[in-house]
């Protein structure tokens, strides 16, 4: 039996009808992963690589024992390569690269600045570090501002914010988040999470898109969503890097990534600098955009958040409301998540919907028709 304390969290999330749970794939048009481009169904040449390299299942350790290899060593520079940054460190997931460069680098004394709507990664890292965390209001650079003058010249000083928020899925100001850098010597981190594969020419990323990459102490790029397999990779310095290598507890302490991971993305790479990925990446663009014009056709536009990323989020307050549309979509056939609070703040409940390059543009049509359908009947929306 759990703790009475335990049992409790769980019977209020019952009550709230949040409570969290494992679902089985239901065979769905997708419109919920974060596949945006579908590498994850695309046969990659990773297993071609399987045996000319002799690899193993597993990486047998950490790699400051026995997990690094010369495939490590090649991936990071291909990574480093493709992103225009000095160096690339792999970690095993983005939770693990935000936790590892977060609580490595803030120190006693220093202070961060944080968007208020930014990842558990992201604050659970901030946690762990030692510096004053002073969290700014959502994409509001002139609260930020207001709060990096009084600490100019004073402390050490760091900005972490997203290029695209995984609820929303909308965008900060990059170019005036570089510019307030610099005006106020901080150190600039960027998750790029749902941006790679996504935006730039081949998938780079927003930064790289924007062309500030050397402008920013760090980007953190993951390759569980449009890349179609698993880890993650902090971009920036040499010395970063180095720092990394000594100080932050989650690289040094878990075992290595194993080889076939390694393999994935370097094959995801690439096919993003091939034609079949500029397809993908095209295609996925004028999904988005169909999308929008639909929401938009159909007179839904008040209930979507603006956002011009794979992610497009209809906004239905109340646990019971949102659970009942989801149902709703998935008894016609598509798959389109619920976001519950806490997850997202109570009234901002939400359906998110993921576009991919695969959905159809009949399937984009059908599934906002049915949420109109939904709309019009009046079911709790």
């Amino acid at each position: 039996m759990l703790p009475e304390r335990l049992q409790k969290k769980i019977d209020l999330r019952k009550d709230n009808n949040s409570l969290r749970a494992l679902r089985l794939p239901q065979n769905l048009i997708d419109f919920s992963s974060n596949d945006y481009l579908g590498f994850s169904k695309l046969i990659s040449d990773a297993k071609i690589h399987l045996e000319e390299h002799s690899i193993l299942n597993g990486a047998t350790g950490s790699r400051l024992l026995s997990g690094h290899s010369a495939l490590f060593e090649k991936t990071e520079q291909q990574i480093a390569g493709f992103h225009n940054a000095e160096a690339a460190l792999l970690f095993n997931s983005g939770y693990d690269a935000n936790l590892g460069l977060l609580s490595a680098i803030l120190m006693r004394g220093d202070v961060v600045f944080y968007d208020e709507w930014s990842h558990a990664s992201i604050r659970d890292g901030i946690t762990m570090g030692y510096a004053k965390a002073i969290k700014f209001k959502h994409n509001n650079l002139d609260h930020l501002e207001q709060l990096l003058v009084k600490f100019k010249g004073t402390a050490e000083c760091y900005i972490v914010t997203e290029s695209v928020f995984s609820m929303d899925g909308d965008q900060p100001d990059l170019n005036q988040i570089v510019n307030l850098s610099k005006a106020y010597n901080a150190n600039l981190i960027i998750d790029e999470a749902h941006a790679i594969g996504v935006f730039g020419n081949k998938g780079e990323g927003l930064i790289q898109d924007l062309g500030l990459e050397t402008q920013v102490f760090a980007r953190v790029v993951t390759y569980g969503k449009a890349m179609g397999g698993h880890g993650a990779a902090i971009l920036g310095s040499v010395g970063l890097k180095e720092f990394l290598i000594n100080f932050s507890r989650p690289f040094i302490y878990t075992t290595a990534m194993p080889p076939h991971s390694l393999l994935a993305i370097g094959s995801a790479y690439n096919i993003l600098q091939n034609n079949k990925g500029i397809n993908c990446l095209e295609k996925l663009q004028n999904n988005i955009k169909a999308f929008k014009r639909e929401v938009a056709r159909l007179r839904l536009d008040k209930l979507f958040i603006e956002s011009s990323s794979a992610i497009q989020s209809c906004i239905v307050p109340g646990n019971n409301r949102v659970k009942k549309a989801s149902e709703f979509l998935g008894e016609k056939g598509y798959d389109v998540r619920p976001i519950l609070s806490p997850t997202v703040p109570e009234g901002k409940e939400r359906l998110r919907f993921c576009i991919h390059s695969f959905n159809s543009k009949v399937e984009i049509t059908q599934v906002l028709q049915h949420l109109a359908t939904f709309v019009s009947h009046g079911k709790q929306l």
